[in-house]
């Protein structure tokens, strides 16, 4: 316990726990936030109508994170190596930025198709077309260059001020169901401002010069974010498309049912973001410079922190998980509680899979083996989703959600034991 008390007592460890500070207000304002607008949006859209509206945000992610392209860890690894290199992270800033306008142009043309050819989603184009704009904002938004640069108190700061956008504009304007076309319109509208004055804060605050790109830096970086954007598709499988295959095997009122559940799953797993993101850049540059050795007993030092936050999270929402839906949703939404009771496993799995998977096999260059435990897990989800929906509906998929996340979390600790990468025996570090 001596030992944990003494792990923020450097400089570099105040820095740490600043970003912590800084990424908890982020995470307030990406999950806990909107959670003050759910209860309302439920209420006045009705299961039918606020499912609609979380099932195109569920198409509209994957089109998020193909604009990321894994750059949200592969550009931050980047720049937090050279942070004192301004010519670099120009360099990286530029060839970044460029990929990802290319990746959104591409997006959006693969959207119109869509919702031109596909009969589900031309009921209904303008909703879908409408929510692309949380597309735009996220592409110019920066969260990657203020990641790595470890000045994430910018990224909380514009956050919370999109979100506080969002919630006002919500009471203000949203009134009966009939008004549903204009959650879209606002959730975009915030994401885009956000988006500007993000990009105005990394050109002026870090003196970037804007270059044209040259083709080998391009390639550079899209191979460097290659495993990390196929292993965020396969994380996609089980969390997005776990809605998106509900809303094509059943109806938009299960969707809605579905996501109250997961959404707060999505708050808690916020709570536990803060401590991955401000440790990924210190763990990828001690892993590169001092001792593995080193990092590897920090590692466990906070293996023992999440997994205490993980439980205590997991525990609260399972014994919890009726009155929170009941005080929050409304008796109409009683359906959600046994979802609920059932996904509130993942926080203590996310919370060890973090750690297992982000800090230590990324850091260590482990990313071939990262993607492929995260892509059959991707795998088993949509199978066994399938199967399940079609036997339980929303209870089907809520159990595959759950049973995938301990499976990711248990392959990753094998992968790192046997790679000597011991992070529960303290004896034994060993890498192989």
């Amino acid at each position: 316990m001596l030992k944990l008390k003494n792990i923020f007592k450097s400089k570099e460890y105040k820095r740490i726990l600043e970003n912590m500070i800084s990424l908890t207000g982020l995470q307030f304002a990406s999950y806990i936030l909107p959670l003050i607008t759910l209860p309302y949006l439920t209420l006045v859209l009705g299961p039918e109508k606020f499912g609609l509206t979380q099932y195109a945000i569920s198409l509209i992610t994957y089109f998020q994170f193909f604009t990321d392209y894994g750059f949200n860890l592969s550009a931050t690894r980047e720049l937090a190596i050279c942070r004192d290199d301004n010519q670099k992270i120009s360099q990286i800033f530029s060839s970044v930025m460029f990929i990802k306008m290319c990746l959104c142009i591409l997006s959006f043309i693969i959207l119109l198709l869509i919702v031109m050819f596909i009969p589900k989603f031309s009921e209904d184009s303008y909703v879908y077309i409408l929510t692309f704009g949380m597309v735009i904002g996220y592409m110019l938004f920066p969260t990657w260059l203020f990641q790595g640069l470890e000045y994430m108190r910018y990224t909380s700061i514009l956050n919370i001020i999109g979100k506080i956008v969002f919630t006002v504009l919500i009471f203000i304007f949203i009134h009966d169901t009939t008004d549903y076309m204009l959650v879209p319109l606002i959730n975009s509208l915030g994401y885009i401002l956000v988006g500007i004055l993000g990009i105005y804060i990394a050109l002026t605050k870090f003196n970037i010069k804007i270059t044209i790109p040259s083709i080998r830096d391009i390639k550079y970086h899209l191979r460097e974010g290659w495993y990390v954007f196929i292993s965020t598709i396969a994380i996609n499988m089980y969390t997005t498309t776990n809605t998106f295959l509900l809303g094509l095997l059943t109806n938009n009122t299960l969707v809605g049912y579905y996501s109250i559940a997961e959404k707060i799953i999505l708050a808690v797993n916020g709570l536990l973001n803060p401590i991955s993101q401000a440790l990924y850049p210190f763990i990828s540059r001690t892993v590169k410079t001092d001792d593995k050795t080193r990092s590897i007993e920090f590692i466990r030092k906070i293996t023992k922190i999440m997994t205490l936050v993980g439980i205590v999270l997991s525990a609260g929402l399972f014994i919890f998980a009726k009155p929170i839906i009941l005080l929050l949703f409304g008796q109409s939404y009683v359906n959600s509680v046994i979802i609920l009771q059932i996904i509130s496993i993942v926080p203590l799995a996310v919370s060890l899979s973090t750690v297992f998977g982000v800090e230590t096999m990324l850091t260590f260059n482990y990313k071939k083996a990262f993607t492929s435990i995260v892509m059959i897990g991707g795998i088993i989800d949509i199978v066994l989703g399938i199967i399940l929906i079609t036997l339980m509906k929303e209870i089907g998929i809520a159990i595959s959600f759950a049973t995938t996340e301990i499976f990711i979390t248990i392959a990753m600790f094998i992968f790192l034991q046997r790679k000597g990468i011991k992070i529960i025996n303290r004896n034994h570090t060993k890498l192989s």
